[in-house]
């Protein structure tokens, strides 16, 4: 009998990312990493969500213990890197004005949501085959098969056979994301979040609280569907812990990526109104994250709603989502980085290698690497939308999360579906599919549709 080896959740494999997070936090944890180690503890699994057996019991036992600990070593960058949002507010010291609701630039326009929600689709498509695998390879994949600097769908055709074998392919993603077998846009976490956050403000409208994001979730979200923070959050409220502690207890991942993931319709919701989209997005992402974690969240919530108010460039929209982060935090200086290269570096691939330089010490779904590259692909590509996809998920990393972002963002600016090429959008067929109960096989229209209502909803 094959043991379950369930992902993100095991004692023993939190405590080495908790370690890991303590580095990045600035906590001493010398001396608990030493009972671990002592003990034959392991390092956390650098890519995979579970180490591939069991600890001990003594061992579990063991690394329960040690995470109650490393929850109470304080942090010497809280000040600088709060969680409360008034004090978030508080440090941001260019912080955006609110918007009058009727005079917000865009409410009135179905089009740019309906190529945003396109090109979300697009970019994680294009990312999903090379999900998880490392930069060296997503490079000779592509140069194989003549895609490289990347400019179209990844292919298995004319791959050689001994580089398929040292690289294959994202196992769950192979039969659906490569050029020769995409038919509609399959499912994805990616896009689940956005479906759940549109049911959210259809049942609970733009005032919802972060306790009935999370009956939404226990009644609506398949726990085998989250990943990271959020399923360390759903097994919190299924143990009776309520947020916001649910984003804490037990949970290295509270600066990864998952937030942001999660993002985009609160900035599609507020065309022009970015300080109200990130409020927004604080209260979702708080069920799950802290800190760098929630900032990035608030900066694509930002720079969308920026992006939807179509006034704007893309340089524009990024400075507008930096407004609302701290700006002496990690995740804003990761920002910052990732725009001064891509503005220096007249080759990409030379900018990612520089990123990856600083950054790469971090887990391929923590949100500062990623944020750094998104704002780097953004940059780079000057509001282009090929170039912007293509650029977020040729640099690594998480590359259908990255690659979704990207699309959104670029989608919106470009302001309709048909500005779109065509050889991105007819491979999905208008079709997506989810596990969201209501939205199997919706269309992006029709989803372009559902959102517009509730940006015009008071």
């Amino acid at each position: 009998m094959t043991d379950l080896r369930l992902t993100w959740v095991q004692p023993e494999d939190l405590l080495g990312h908790e370690l890991r997070q303590a580095e990045e936090d600035g906590r001493d944890a010398t001396e608990i990493r030493a009972r671990w180690q002592t003990a034959g503890g392991h390092p956390a699994p650098p890519r995979a969500g579970a180490s591939p057996t069991p600890a001990p019991p003594h061992l579990r036992t063991l690394a329960v213990e040690l995470l109650a600990e490393l929850s109470l070593l304080p942090s010497p960058l809280t000040t600088e890197e709060p969680t409360d949002l008034a004090m978030i507010v508080t440090s941001c010291p260019n912080w955006p004005s609110a918007r009058d609701r009727d005079g917000r630039g865009g409410v009135g326009e179905q089009h740019p949501l309906h190529a945003a929600w396109l090109g979300r689709a697009v970019g994680c498509l294009l990312g999903k085959p090379v999900e998880k695998l490392p930069l060296s390879a997503i490079r000779d994949l592509a140069r194989a098969t003549g895609n490289w600097p990347l400019n179209s769908w990844f292919t298995a055709k004319g791959l050689p056979a001994d580089l398929a074998a040292a690289h294959p392919w994202n196992r769950r993603s192979a039969g659906t994301s490569l050029a020769e077998n995409i038919d509609g846009m399959p499912e994805d976490d990616d896009l689940n979040y956005p479906l759940l956050n549109l049911l959210l403000l259809q049942r609970h409208g733009r005032n919802f609280t972060t306790a009935q994001l999370a009956g939404l979730w226990l009644d609506e979200l398949p726990a085998g569907r989250t990943f990271t923070a959020e399923r360390i959050a759903y097994r919190n409220l299924l143990s009776g812990i309520e947020p916001p502690l649910t984003a804490r207890h037990r949970n290295p991942f509270r600066e990864w990526i998952g937030a942001a993931i999660r993002a985009d319709i609160h900035g599609w919701t507020h065309p022009g109104d970015p300080a109200a989209a990130a409020a927004q997005a604080y209260r979702d992402a708080s069920l799950t994250h802290t800190a760098n974690g929630i900032y990035g969240a608030m900066f694509v919530a930002a720079t969308i709603a920026t992006a939807a108010g179509g006034r704007s460039d893309i340089h524009q929209c990024l400075r507008t989502g930096l407004s609302v982060i701290p700006p002496r935090s990690r995740l804003a200086q990761a920002i910052r980085f990732g725009i001064d290269t891509a503005h220096k570096e007249p080759d990409f691939e030379q900018a990612v290698d520089l990123i990856h330089a600083i950054y790469g010490h971090h887990h391929w779904v923590h949100v500062i690497p990623n944020a750094a590259l998104l704002a780097a692909a953004l940059t780079h590509a000057d509001g282009d939308f090929t170039g912007s996809i293509c650029r977020a998920v040729s640099g690594g990393w998480d590359t259908d999360s990255n690659g979704a972002t990207a699309g959104s963002i670029a989608g919106l600016l470009a302001g309709h579906p048909d500005a779109l090429p065509d050889r991105w959008t007819a491979p999905l067929k208008n079709r997506l599919a989810t596990s969201v109960p209501g939205f199997a096989g919706i269309g992006f229209d029709t989803l372009a549709h559902l959102t517009h209502q509730e940006a015009l909803r008071p």
